[in-house]
């Protein structure tokens, strides 16, 4: 068992894409001497992990698996799980980059040495790998994700994400779309690039499809400018303009682009609209104001200008959108009025992953549990700052 997470890759590289969680079932049997593998998957709305490999699994077992594998997954720690028959389940995160995709379960005879649970963890990060490649080319995990269907509207925003978290040795991030099955015009999107971190929060005009279609637009016109080199406010300006030029101005997307300096923590940032900017710095939440520009695609040739503030390691930032922010259920005041502070302040021990999903938590509660009445996005960036590639 020496070369087990090498003969692992091996077999994950020679399977077709959608086999992927049956080649590894084998190779992990034979490598590890498992009785039983599956995979399990984060949904769309991360309510839930869904098995891959045994979907018809029966329901006492799933539960039972669902637990452990869910305490597995927040806290992506590898957990050990022992059976009334002497057997041993071993949970590990799948997760590449930060981005969380689900639980890998191994179950073995008897409980693994400090070895075998290495191995174990290595064969995991592999197979995240293979997972998130193999999107590109096969249907079935996302199948997997998703517990009703997408709108059209929705899936193309999906489609467009980066992904949903990512993790560096300065920072984590992380964001999340609500409504998740029928998302129309809200949207987040981020590039890490040498020592610059872009995060940009986008409050598409409209609902469903042409709010979609609109933010598609605006996303891949910032894409464009950044790719080419281009800074923060050519960023801004071309994706105005491409608005403008298609809409004549009667379609527009409030926009908030952030550029991190990695190494300094100095934030540049272009606020083109509504998207707020929150800041969790011990235990005091404070809005970090900027001076409001038009949003993109409202006048030909608009010009941007950029503004600045400062991180500080163990700072948190929170950007939402008016889904979030303006949300006033039942003649309540709006959520970001108090609300939101108190979410925020009840993440602090949570990684920026998990606090996500608390906001969005507490959102729903807001709401009475009913459904959105729009569509909400929330970014989470945790700052630890730069410590240089070796740590220090």
């Amino acid at each position: 068992m020496v070369d087990a997470p090498d003969s692992v890759s091996r077999a994950l590289r020679a399977a077709p894409p959608d086999q992927l969680v049956e080649a590894a079932d084998q190779a992990i049997r034979s490598a590890l001497g498992a009785t039983r593998t599956d995979v399990f998957m984060a949904d769309y709305r991360i309510s839930g992990l869904w098995p891959v490999l045994d979907p018809e699994l029966p329901a006492a077992g799933f539960l039972a698996c669902h637990g452990v594998a869910q305490r597995c997954f927040s806290s992506q720690q590898p957990v050990r799980d022992a059976a009334d028959d002497g057997r041993c389940r071993l949970y590990l995160p799948l997760s590449v980059w930060g981005e969380r995709l689900g639980v890998l379960l191994i179950e073995l005879s008897d409980a693994p040495g400090r070895s075998i649970e290495t191995r174990a963890t290595d064969i995991a990060g592999d197979l995240a790998v293979a997972l998130r490649a193999a999107d590109r080319e096969t249907d079935r995990y996302r199948r997997a994700r998703r517990r009703e269907r997408l709108s059209m509207a929705a899936e193309m925003q999906w489609e467009l994400l980066p992904g949903r978290s990512v993790s560096h040795r300065a920072f984590d991030l992380a964001g999340q779309l609500e409504p998740a099955y029928t998302v129309g015009g809200d949207h987040f999107d981020w590039s890490v690039d040498g020592d610059r971190l872009t995060v940009t929060v986008l409050n598409g005009d409209g609902n469903g499809l042409a709010a979609s279609l609109l933010t598609a637009v605006a996303v891949n016109a910032m894409r464009n400018a950044r790719r080419s080199g281009g800074g923060l406010a050519e960023q801004a300006e071309l994706a105005s303009d491409t608005l403008y030029y298609q809409h004549r101005g009667r379609r527009y997307v409030a926009t908030l682009l952030l550029e991190v300096d990695i190494r300094s923590g100095r934030v540049r940032a272009v606020d083109a609209g509504s998207p707020h900017v929150l800041r969790l710095r011990g235990g005091t939440v404070e809005e970090i104001t900027l001076e409001q520009q038009l949003p993109l695609g409202m006048f030909a040739e608009a010009r941007y200008d950029l503004q600045e503030f400062e991180l500080a390691p163990g700072d948190r930032l929170f950007v939402v959108s008016d889904g979030v922010w303006a949300a006033a259920p039942a003649e309540q005041e709006p959520y970001g009025e108090r609300a939101m502070a108190r979410s925020m302040r009840a993440t602090r021990l949570q990684p920026a992953a998990e606090a996500v999903g608390t906001v969005m938590r507490e959102l729903h509660a807001y709401h009475a549990e009913t459904d959105l009445r729009d569509d909400a996005v929330v970014v989470c960036l945790d700052w630890r700052g730069f410590r240089g590639r070796d740590g220090g």
